[in-house]
């Protein structure tokens, strides 16, 4: 299996998922199975399909989070000021300004999991991650945008 990067963070977001399908949504579908079947007929119940399906679903995503958690390299930032050198990686944080507009903007780069642009984290896989992978500050990192090519100065490195 291919190893998925997690950071720390990510990986404990998704333990607590995992933990809370098992120990809450697991037996309360159970239980609204067991309810459905006690209305007799199983050929027409509605509320017997809809616990099924939900079961499906809970099933289903207990699989998948046990899967990136077992294929899951956990890497804390933290540890990587020393080796990186200061160099853009999976868990650095970057501040940017976008040469055309001026603007600055900060980003973690994460899993894929855990992306979240609002909040300031960019997927490993996204098009700007992968620009900016492997350069250091000062650089000018050329992003591929959907309106065309975007230039970006890297202003600082950060590993927190």
């Amino acid at each position: 299996m291919v190893k998925v990067p997690l950071t720390v963070v990510g990986a404990e977001r998704l333990k607590v998922e995992l933990a809370h399908l098992k120990s809450v949504e697991r037996p309360t579908v159970i239980a609204a199975i067991a309810e459905a079947r006690s209305h007799g007929d199983l050929s027409e119940n509605a509320e017997y399909d809809a616990a099924k399906e939900k079961q499906g679903f809970v099933e289903g995503r207990i699989a998948e989070l046990e899967a990136k958690l077992s294929n899951g390299q956990i890497i804390n930032p933290k540890d990587l000021e020393e080796t990186a050198e200061g160099r853009i990686v999976f868990g650095a944080t970057i501040l940017l300004q976008d040469l055309e507009s001026e603007a600055e903007v900060t980003y973690q780069i994460v899993g894929d999991d855990e992306a979240d642009i609002k909040a300031g984290k960019i997927s490993v896989s996204s098009p700007i991650a992968r620009a900016l992978i492997g350069k250091y500050a000062e650089d000018v990192a050329e992003v591929m945008a959907p309106g065309g090519i975007r230039e970006y100065e890297i202003l600082a490195v950060k590993y927190i």
